[in-house]
């Protein structure tokens, strides 16, 4: 049965502590959010950078304000520290560390050594909430295992656990932590009511599943399904260009059907950790348990992951038509975040074409106001928005569609301009 969050008007101290391990854009928003509904939150970070930050009321989030962060500080509600110590005894915790690929495979070690962390630390009646995206049987098969063994407690007793996937939408106005409806899961009935109590605190609706597998599975799902769209109107952009078609007319028109059809926009590759990463842990592990290979996600990964060259490949074909080489060319980006009025770039494609540029001795330059000076790639130059001049570039192209671009200035000027987002109309203006 599926639970429905409360949230009354004023905040009453809930006299229980959370843990939220990682303090990144999926971290960040969950320890925010438990301040805001009467939890005393720890939230424990390893990079020292970030704890700065945050400590001085900086927030690396687009989605959490300043303001929101210094409130939470000045309420004596949210603390950031490196030292899990300071959490010691907790009540609940939340683990929502990276789970990257490391040459093509699943790297759990930061969920291994919070899983360690946390144990050392527990106390009978303890609740453990893994939301780092990962394969099936990942809560049961390695998180369980560390906590009973090294705390001594037994799950569904004195010790519970579950699995509640993040779906965190970087820049969505709409649908942020407490609007998005939250899947629930737990090792057993007992670890599943405490998930419940503490999700239903702070989002509007909860959706309980039979089991982590099933959560855990739901998560990939989710991720692969958008993964294999993308790719194929990726592809499909690639053969309508070399046919003469404009494909975004195309795919507005088939969105006007009411039914049996979702809108899927192509672009110059899949960025973030959803996309890029998160299909391709379903694909090892059904190599892994099955010997079989998951052909979808295999052939996806290959169309989005050679976006970013076939970009490529038409920015050298708009330069050639000037008569101007690629080598020296001063090539202007017009953002480097893999997603619109965020600052993740994570596994975003423009750090890839940006190499594939650099490869071919061109002089990148590139503006983005989202992405913060510390991720910047060294072989880009920065540009303010307010100070870049078009007309003193040999070619732009538009890869991240942010609202605080002048596209009026974009689309009047001389330069030549590759729009990856079917953002701009214009002579100079060749799309996707």
């Amino acid at each position: 049965m599926e639970g429905t969050g409360k949230d009354s008007g004023a905040v009453e101290s809930r006299n229980q502590t959370v843990a939220v391990i990682g303090q990144g854009y999926v971290g960040l928003p969950v320890a925010m959010r438990a301040v805001e509904v009467g939890y005393d939150v720890v939230g424990i970070d390893l990079d020292q950078r970030r704890i700065a930050s945050l400590g001085a009321g900086r927030s690396h989030v687009d989605d959490i304000p300043d303001a929101q962060l210094q409130e939470a500080l000045s309420s004596g509600r949210y603390r950031i520290t490196d030292d899990y110590d300071v959490a010691n005894g907790f009540d609940i915790a939340v683990i929502s560390v990276p789970t990257p690929l490391k040459e093509t495979l699943p790297d759990l070690s930061f969920i291994e050594s919070a899983a360690h962390s946390l144990a050392a630390r527990l106390k009978p009646g303890a609740t453990v909430i893994l939301e780092s995206t990962t394969y099936p049987g990942t809560t049961q098969e390695l998180l369980v295992p560390i906590l009973e063994e090294e705390s001594g407690l037994t799950t569904g007793e004195d010790l519970f656990v579950g699995y509640s996937p993040e779906r965190i939408d970087p820049g969505n106005p709409t649908w942020g932590l407490k609007e998005t409806p939250k899947i629930i899961s737990g090792t057993d009935p007992a670890s599943l009511e405490r998930v419940r109590e503490f999700y239903d605190a702070i989002v509007d609706r909860t959706v309980p599943v039979s089991s982590p597998r099933e959560a855990e599975m739901a998560k990939l799902l989710e991720n692969t399904f958008r993964h294999v769209n993308i790719a194929l109107v990726n592809e499909l952009a690639v053969f309508a260009n070399q046919l003469g078609v404009n494909v975004w007319e195309s795919i507005d028109a088939a969105a006007t059907k009411p039914f049996g059809f979702m809108k899927f926009t192509p672009g110059p590759g899949v960025g973030g950790h959803c996309l890029p990463v998160d299909p391709s842990y379903l694909s090892w592990q059904v190599r892994r348990k099955l010997g079989k290979s998951f052909r979808f996600v295999e052939l996806a990964n290959d169309v989005n992951d050679n976006m970013p060259t076939y970009v490529m490949q038409r920015v050298q074909r708009l330069l050639n038509e000037s008569q101007r080489a690629l080598g020296g060319a001063k090539i202007l980006l017009l953002g480097l975040a893999y997603k619109k009025n965020t600052g993740d770039i994570r596994e975003s494609p423009a750090l890839h074409l940006v190499d594939l540029l650099n490869e071919h001795s061109a002089a990148v330059s590139a503006v983005d106001s989202h992405v913060e000076d510390h991720q910047w790639p060294a072989t880009v130059t920065r540009v303010a928005p307010t100070e870049v001049r078009y007309d003193d570039y040999d070619l732009a192209i538009l890869l991240t569609d942010h609202d605080d671009v002048d596209y009026g200035a974009l689309q009047d000027a001389s330069v030549p301009v590759f729009d990856a987002r079917n953002k701009l109309v214009g002579a100079n203006v060749e799309r996707l």
